[in-house]
């Protein structure tokens, strides 16, 4: 799959993230630790404005800069306005940034990979856990995001290839590790020790060492006395430096050290894969492995990816490292049998299949790695488990109603029996029950219920899992009842109930890593709502079905709406503005018929970042190529596919040079959207026929698209001050 361009970028759930250059040529490593500032790159590699938490700090008067501490270039410009101190400026800066980057005679900035020349060490102590009398290590597992990746791409790995990885990792550390003369934490599952590095061999990753004085052991077993243990390090002669943690050293002498060994160990616990050096070795291994792979466990870290997906991402990985195990092994068994005995023949065919298995999982395994895509496919929940928690009709028979109120007074009661109580009791005796907190009143609803909500401002902590026919509404205007969710959640209503309905509710979500709603099945209606968002807005899953009308949506980080290939969605007289794009189109590449039927009337879809409506369209098969000369006589232009991979193509039809226009454009987007859907559905039907054409099927139903109901209605939808236009393409 080709990589995306610049001007197709679309912001995934983990925000792709560049790293921070600093306006001098290299900070001591470690020496940001604890900085809440995402990496943002800048233009010129400059910080144009310090934390707001650092520009009180203090210089140390000592001479020495405080561990973990930065002062900001604009502290040191003050500095050296008012000649507050009566040093020099460039003993200030030496001794704020006592490891920053000399020019060598001819000009040339070379980097001082040694710290042999800094007054102490620039990196926090740990206490290691369990025997109390181990030495003190250097804490480097909590390094920031662009620390990492400033290493691995200037440093450690660069430009080089798959099969180079090794060669690239031994000449780094030859640069930055101290030979001999440290000590160290020797960590296995099984014990850990306290052991002295003599030598180490660059090419294997590995080091030479010999037990310290005094001897210091903890063993999960009482078999590993001081002999047992020398015994073992005769006979593995080496260990290997992931193993490895560098004792705390207050001189700073063996930082780069401690460093280099944190790098190695991360990246071949969270980044290499056993079969990466197996990949075609024409390709810059950083760009395509390591950097989506480093975003991809930074945003694990930072709650940006969905606990669902990340479950599946592991799985994905276990499962994918298990076969290429069992793959390895069969492979290896079949070189080493000279003959060719029909065994042999049979381990081929069982090898060529778990190939082509393993190849699709690491194809999954890129999609969820790179933000992009991942923001564009998503993932989807098994809908068995979330029809699993469905209640069914009352044990009793009969429907309740729910009245959720702060406090209840005799006038709001009067005004709800009158508008609301009493005409839903004309016909049956209903039961009533009260409750302060919305969420305990939908937990409590059979098929069925009502919930009535009235006026005030409720707190949740927890997830709407409507998984009943229910109605939920507000009593009175949505912005008089208003709820918020409080804490940090993957959702905020989930709806999977055959036909539910939600009115007059506004809607707030905070520090959420999926959408404010998310209709996994069934039927939703969401009438005269207001959702202020945090991350998408609502989601419509494959075959399920949303009616949205005179609904605000905005706050979205990602798409308003987005809706899944198989679904229904009529979306009728609502706002949808201030997000990333404001409706997403869903269409995977191996959903033939699944096109979503699409009712657009109405709607103002303003001031979002990207485009009002975007497609997602695939051209990854091959296939398709045989299809692109009618889309062009139909006069659409898609992008076509090469050898290689997918490219990919935004179309837009810019409204934003448009000023004073407004029908024309409403009427030109309209237009853009049901052409670029009617010929994707046509290539659909397409691929369709030529597939089943090759299975030998020739007759195949031929009905008008509109017939169908593809798509019902796109009209009267207007477009304004859309970033990048009204409607736009995304080819993947």
């Amino acid at each position: 799959m080709a990589a995306v361009e610049a001007q197709t970028n679309i912001v995934s759930m983990g925000e792709d993230r560049a790293p921070l250059e600093l306006a001098q040529e290299e900070a001591p490593p470690g020496l940001l630790d604890g900085w809440d500032l995402a990496p943002q790159i800048e233009e010129e590699n400059e910080i144009d404005e310090a934390p707001q938490s650092f520009q009180q700090l203090e210089v140390p008067e000592s001479g020495e800069a405080a561990v973990g501490g930065v002062v900001s270039t604009e502290y040191i410009e003050t500095c050296e306005e008012d000649n507050t101190d009566s040093r020099g400026l460039g003993d200030v800066k030496q001794d704020l940034f006592p490891e920053e980057e000399e020019e060598d005679d001819d000009g040339s900035s070379s980097s001082d990979y040694g710290s042999h020349h800094r007054p102490g060490t620039a990196l926090p102590r740990l206490v290691p856990e369990g025997n109390l009398l181990f030495p003190d290590i250097f804490q480097t597992n909590q390094l920031l995001f662009y620390e990492r990746f400033k290493t691995y791409q200037d440093y450690m790995l660069a430009d080089c290839k798959p099969s180079e990885v090794r060669e690239f990792t031994a000449e780094y550390l030859e640069k930055v590790l101290e030979p001999s003369g440290w000590q160290a934490i020797w960590r296995t599952d099984v014990f850990e020790v306290l052991v002295e590095v003599t030598d180490v061999e660059y090419s294997t990753l590995k080091a030479i060492v010999h037990l310290s004085e005094p001897y210091l052991c903890e063993s999960r077993v009482d078999t590993f006395t001081m002999e047992c243990m020398k015994e073992l390090l005769e006979a593995k002669e080496c260990v290997p430096l992931q193993e490895l943690f560098v004792v705390f050293d207050e001189s700073g002498e063996f930082d780069q050290t401690a460093l280099a060994i944190e790098h190695i160990r991360f990246f071949y616990q969270n980044i290499w894969r056993s079969w990466d050096d197996e990949d075609e070795d024409d390709f810059d291994y950083f760009v395509r492995c390591v950097e989506p792979r480093l975003r991809m466990h930074y945003d694990v870290l930072e709650d940006r990816v969905p606990s669902g997906l990340v479950l599946e991402y592991r799985n994905l990985l276990s499962q994918c490292d298990e076969l290429y195990k069992r793959f390895t092994e069969l492979r290896n068994t079949i070189s080493n049998s000279g003959s060719e005995s029909e065994m042999d023949n049979v381990s081929m065919v069982e090898g060529v299949k778990m190939y082509e298995e393993l190849e699709n999982f690491k194809q999954k395994l890129k999609l969820i790695e790179n933000p992009l895509l991942r923001y564009v496919f998503g993932y989807q929940k098994p809908s068995a488990l979330q029809a699993a928690r469905a209640k069914g009709h009352r044990p009793a028979d009969g429907k309740v109603i729910h009245v959720v109120s702060l406090s209840m007074t005799v006038n709001l009661l009067q005004s709800l029996t009158r508008d609301r109580l009493y005409p839903e009791s004309c016909n049956d005796e209903l039961e009533l029950q009260f409750h302060s907190d919305p969420l305990a009143a939908v937990n409590a609803c059979y098929e069925g219920d009502l919930v009535i909500i009235c006026p005030g401002r409720y707190a949740v902590n927890g997830l709407f899992s409507i998984a009943d026919s229910i109605e939920l509404e507000g009593y009175g205007l949505p912005d008089d009842i208003v709820i918020e969710k409080l804490g940090k959640g993957d959702s905020f209503v989930d709806c999977t109930g055959a036909m539910i309905k939600i009115s007059n509710v506004k809607f707030v979500q905070h520090d959420a890593v999926e959408g404010i709603i998310s209709v996994h099945q069934g039927k939703t209606v969401l009438d005269n709502c207001v959702l202020q968002c945090e991350t998408t807005g609502v989601t419509l899953r494959t075959s399920a079905e949303l009616i949205m009308t005179y609904c605000d949506l905005y706050g979205a980080k990602g798409a308003g709406i987005e809706v899944y290939p198989g679904s229904t969605c009529s979306l009728i007289g609502n706002g949808i503005h201030h997000c990333k794009d404001g409706i997403l189109i869903k269409d995977f590449f191996d959903e033939v018929y699944d096109i979503p039927k699409i009712t657009l009337e109405n709607n103002v879809i303003h001031n979002n970042e990207g485009y009002g409506v975007i497609l997602v369209k695939p051209t990854t098969h091959s296939d398709l190529k045989t299809i692109a000369a009618n889309d062009l006589e139909d006069g659409h232009s898609g992008a076509m596919v090469d050898d290689e991979g997918a490219n990919e193509k935004m179309e837009p039809k810019d409204d934003a040079t448009e000023q004073g226009a407004i029908p024309y454009q409403a009427d030109e987007g309209n237009n853009a959207i049901t052409k670029e859907l009617v010929a994707t559905s046509r290539r659909k039907s397409q691929l369709y026929k030529k597939r089943l054409g090759d299975l030998g099927i020739t007759k195949v139903d031929d009905d008008d698209l509109m017939s169908q109901d593809m798509f019902v209605s796109i009209v009267g939808n207007q477009f304004k001050w859309n970033g990048k236009g009204c409607f736009g393409t995304f080819h993947f």
